[in-house]
């Protein structure tokens, strides 16, 4: 097991081992403290204890090496894991919005104070949490990684909604009962824009999306460099996991022999390789150099 995986496993455990006991403690205190908001964000975390197994298993799958069925590789498991979290983030947030507005409609008791101080408690592991997962995703370069992350955050407005909610609930008295449910809905919203933050790039990502320019023009710069290369005809790429697959058309000279076109070809991809890890693989079609297609 590569270090990368090892490193994401780890992170997505304990992100698995604390939401397991926060849900229970949420869930508790929100039954018992009379609080709707509290129980919506258990509710949120235990979607994140699923949304970490997949995290996990998208991870470890997509860095098998190719087989015969999958001749690419299996980074798109990753992708997959990331869209798969971010649905549920928005089905999370579909949840609670529905169950909030329920609860305000329905006429209920003030929230314990006590729930207030759990609230305040979780914002602060979750925030702690969100950071640290999040900064390993950003160096991982994992998609999968930082939407795990997110869950947690979402977690942490949610939690720091409700808290908010309740204060305003214990403040105001009978006639702001109500507070914990509309935070309740104002934390589904902001859960349900950062699912679909998520899952905007996955899903183009899953489609080929072009990837953003700055990674061609490196590619570009890389072959012109290459002695022999005369023009960059095409440069195409798209995202595999956390690499990307490169297909370059090279212009060369007519004369050139298909030995030496050979050999200029492995040394255009070596130099793409050395200078730019994230390039799994590069694809590369020769082609005659023509003075009047350049002009």
């Amino acid at each position: 097991m590569t270090t990368r995986v090892q490193r994401s496993v780890r992170v997505t455990a304990l992100g698995m081992v604390t939401n397991a006991v926060l849900a229970g403690v949420k869930f508790t205190a929100g039954v018992l403290g009379n609080s709707y908001a509290l129980i919506a964000d258990a509710i949120e975390s235990l979607a994140d204890i699923f949304s970490s197994l997949i995290v996990w298993r998208g991870v470890v799958i997509a860095n098998k090496p190719a087989d015969a069925n999958h001749p690419y590789g299996h980074g798109r498991a990753e992708t997959l894991a990331t869209a798969v979290v971010a649905v549920m983030l928005i089905g999370a947030a579909l949840l609670i919005l529905v169950q909030s507005v329920n609860e305000v409609r329905t006429p209920h008791h003030s929230p314990a104070a006590f729930t207030l101080y759990v609230l305040l408690g979780v914002v602060f592991v979750k925030e702690t949490l969100f950071r640290f997962v999040g900064r390993v995703g950003t160096e991982l370069e994992s998609g999968a990684v930082k939407a795990d992350a997110w869950h947690h955050r979402s977690d942490a407005i949610t939690s720091a909604a409700a808290a908010l909610g309740i204060s305003v609930a214990l403040i105001g008295g009978e006639d702001y009962k109500s507070a914990d449910d509309i935070a309740a809905i104002f934390a589904a919203l902001i859960i349900g824009w950062n699912g679909y933050r998520l899952l905007r790039p996955a899903v183009g990502e899953l489609m080929d999306e072009a990837p953003d320019t700055g990674l061609l023009t490196v590619v570009r710069t890389i072959s012109l460099q290459v002695e022999g290369v005369r023009r960059v005809e095409k440069c195409l790429a798209r995202k595999m996991g956390s690499g990307y697959l490169v297909d370059l058309h090279l212009e060369v000279d007519a004369n050139m022999t298909v030995a030496a076109a050979h050999t200029l070809a492995h040394q255009v991809k070596d130099a793409i390789r050395a200078q730019q890890p994230r390039v799994n693989d590069v694809t590369i079609h020769i082609e005659p150099y023509s003075l009047t297609a350049k002009a």
